[in-house]
């Protein structure tokens, strides 16, 4: 037994450290620990010492013990080599990635017990109505005061009075109790003959063990959910986890659903709207093999899968998957190695796949499977481009007259229509009309948005929040403030005085911030609750209603603009995305599409549906000018409260930039967002050829370089935000 132990403990602000293990305790690489560090103590993992190279060698006489060593399966050797590589891909401390690993502090602690109630069939002397209902209502069930009460209809009071009566008694009971197992066989789908393909293909991955990572290349609604469920159906059948990453917490709840009409139960949720509790039992669930499927969000992917068969990345094109705070990682490109890993196949799910994806299957790097048709009887939606210069809204408005007589088509024959604008809010940007004062934000070079329904002026980047003043601050006239440009919040008023009898429903992170409330939209959309749905990119993907027929892409043009490399991919992909939710049942869909720039290779490749064609010119552009996948970018973030020290560090971060063959350094130079949650930003752009270890340059340049403690210096590998 080595008497020492080097441990790598949560704080990302040290290396590891090496401990004494004393007789007794058992350890070895993945063993997770409590660890003494001054006068706290902290988790963390005991590590190989050679990977782990420690800056202070100790000698034996002068480690300090372990405090202990949890009762938990030790973390596998995949997942500390995912750990690595994440930290060093993405220049992030070790620790901060292992936090994301043991992301449930209260899932270290052994077994616990909480007591819940259950009735005793003993009938008190004194009953009353309340009681007799209490006892009736609750029959062989089990709970808590509150949950007992809830039930039987009564006050926290009545239960706790049969308690003490001994009608109801006290038991002891695990909080970690085992989830449902799905069925592999509950029930099964008859999928068509290039679905059936397909799920053939996936499901002899899984079944032999193969590490390949699998494009599940679909057009919308083609039913690519069902296809890799079989692959899903096959890792239950050999008893191995699965993973299913979504982009968006809003998508659990539905999927959920689907999930449970395939294999009789719901699957394992990992995501940020869990309890404490809810969070404790699914990962002790997970470390030890009895969660079989875990659905969640990109943080799901460090959790420590006992026995790991088979990764899906559903909308794997979808830019949410890339982390923008702490470790900034892509959740698919991880997801790709953590399969290499595990040696497990890792399956990417999406309709408009990225270029980075295609690049790889072009390269023959990743296999690619495709379906190209709608399932059944359902056919893609035909999509019109309107000329906003020659169709155009009357003053005041948005919509132009040939989408509003869509609507009121659509509306006549009893069928739903969608109308995207990625715009949260009433307004973008609120103005005095009488000395033309512009509201910004006082913490972020971003203007205020006006949110009508909540009566508040927000910023969409930190978060601060004020009431709209009656007069203007500037000029102290009273209502002249003006709302400039359309949210959905205004399109929804358009929609109320155009169609007065519609129902409407605003659908953005605003009124979907959980699984609970995207569950009730699913439900009032699929019971005819809802005539037209106003939304942001939150309905672009995932959502399947066969009576919704029309969707209206309110401006085309808003993502075309910003200087961001990936606009026209982005732009295709969202409203590809949205088109596809037109017309997925036995009824024809139609797609008009509001745009100034008829002539602009997104919207020709819209209309025509040569997707084939953008994608081809996008990706040449891409070769030219050397950006991914064809070169590498990192960014390099330097900000502080004051401005100056910002803009001098950035200044001998350039200055300090080696001169290296095949890279580029750009800047500094204030970012677009030039001050964000009170911090003045600079911005370093670091070009380089796809063959340079650009981490390792960045890496040996920045390590050479001080600067003041209040400056913060982020690096952004594979940037997705240019803001």
């Amino acid at each position: 037994m080595n008497p020492r132990a080097r441990v790598l403990l949560l704080n990302a602000a040290l290396g590891p450290l090496d401990y004494r293990v004393d007789p007794g305790q058992s350890v070895e690489p993945g063993s997770i620990v409590l660890a003494p560090l001054g006068p706290r103590q902290l988790a963390g993992v005991v590590w190989e010492a050679d990977r782990m190279p420690s800056d202070a060698e100790v000698g034996d006489n002068r480690l300090r013990p372990l405090a202990a060593v949890y009762d938990l399966p030790p973390i596998a050797a995949p997942l500390r080599r995912l750990i690595e590589w994440t930290a060093d891909y993405y220049l992030s401390p070790p620790a901060a990635v292992l936090r994301m690993a043991l992301a449930s502090a209260s899932a270290l602690d052994g077994g616990r017990t909480i007591v819940e109630y259950r009735a005793t069939g003993h009938v008190p002397p004194r009953m009353t109505t309340q009681r007799a209902q209490a006892l009736e209502r609750i029959g062989e069930r089990q709970g808590l005061v509150r949950e007992l009460a809830t039930i039987a209809g009564v006050s926290d009071g009545v239960i706790r009075g049969l308690v003490k009566a001994g009608a109801i008694e006290a038991v002891e009971v695990a909080i970690d109790d085992p989830f449902a197992v799905p069925d592999p066989d509950h029930h099964q789908p008859e999928l068509s003959p290039d679905q059936r393909a397909a799920a053939d293909r996936l499901a002899g991955a899984v079944a032999d063990g193969e590490n390949r990572t699998i494009l599940l290349d679909g057009v919308t609604g083609s039913g690519k959910t069902e296809v890799y469920f079989e692959a899903i159906a096959e890792a239950l059948r050999a008893g191995r986890q699965t993973l299913v990453l979504l982009p968006e917490i809003a998508l659990t709840e539905p999927f959920l659903k689907r999930f449970a009409a395939r294999f009789g139960h719901q699957p394992v949720a990992w995501h940020s709207d869990l309890r404490q509790s809810q969070r404790r039992r699914a990962w002790r669930a997970i470390a030890s093999g009895e969660a079989l499927v875990t659905v969640g969000a990109r943080s799901a992917l460090f959790l420590p899968y006992r026995d790991l068969g088979l990764i899906v990345v559903d909308e794997a094109h979808e830019t949410s998957f890339k982390q923008e705070d702490g470790v900034q990682y892509h959740a698919r490109d991880v997801a790709v190695m953590r399969g290499r890993f595990e040696s497990v196949p890792v399956v990417l799910a999406s309709a408009t796949p990225a270029i980075e994806t295609r690049q790889q299957v072009a390269l023959g790097h990743y296999e690619e499977l495709k379906l190209p048709g709608r399932y059944g009887a359902a056919e893609l939606p035909d999509i019109e481009a309107i000329d906003m210069l020659a169709d155009p809204p009357p003053r005041g408005r948005w919509l132009a007259p040939t989408l509003v007589t869509a609507i009121t088509e659509t509306l006549a024959r009893g069928e739903q229509a969608l109308l995207f604008l990625n715009r949260r809010g009433y307004a973008p940007l609120t103005l005095c009309r009488h000395c033309g004062h512009r509201f910004q934000c006082p913490n972020c070079t971003a203007w205020m948005v006006e949110h009508r329904l909540s009566a508040r002026l927000a910023c969409h980047h930190c978060g601060h929040v004020m009431p709209p003043p009656r007069a203007c601050p500037e000029c102290h006239e009273e209502d002249a403030l003006v709302a400039c440009g359309p949210g959905v919040e205004r399109i929804a008023d358009e929609v109320a005085a155009l169609f007065p009898d519609a129902r409407a429903a605003v659908v953005t992170s605003d009124t979907l911030w959980s699984p609970a409330k995207a569950a009730e939209f699913v439900n009032r959309m699929e019971a005819g609750e809802i005539d037209i749905v106003i939304g942001t990119q939150l309905v672009t993907k995932g959502y399947h209603f066969p009576n919704l027929t029309l969707v209206g892409v309110v401006d085309a043009d808003l993502g075309l603009s910003g200087g961001d490399l990936r606009a026209a991919e982005r732009s295709f992909q969202q409203i590809a995305q949205v088109a596809g939710r037109a017309g997925r049942g036995e009824k024809p869909g139609h797609v008009y599409v509001q745009t100034r720039e008829t002539a602009a290779p997104v919207i020709r490749a819209l209309v025509s549906g040569d997707a084939e064609g953008f994608y081809a010119a996008e990706t040449e552009s891409r070769r030219a000018a050397g950006a991914p996948p064809f070169g590498r970018y990192a960014a390099i973030i330097v900000s502080s409260e004051d401005q100056a020290e910002a803009a001098e560090t950035a200044r001998a971060i350039g200055k300090a930039a080696p001169r290296v063959e095949g890279m580029a350094v750009y800047g500094p130079a204030p970012a677009p967002l030039a001050m964000l949650r009170g911090r003045h930003r600079q911005r370093l752009l670091v070009h380089a050829q796809r063959s340079l270890d650009v981490q390792d340059v960045i890496r040996g340049w920045l390590g050479t370089l001080e600067w003041p403690r209040a400056v913060r210096v982020q690096v952004d590998v594979d940037p997705y935000s240019f803001v």
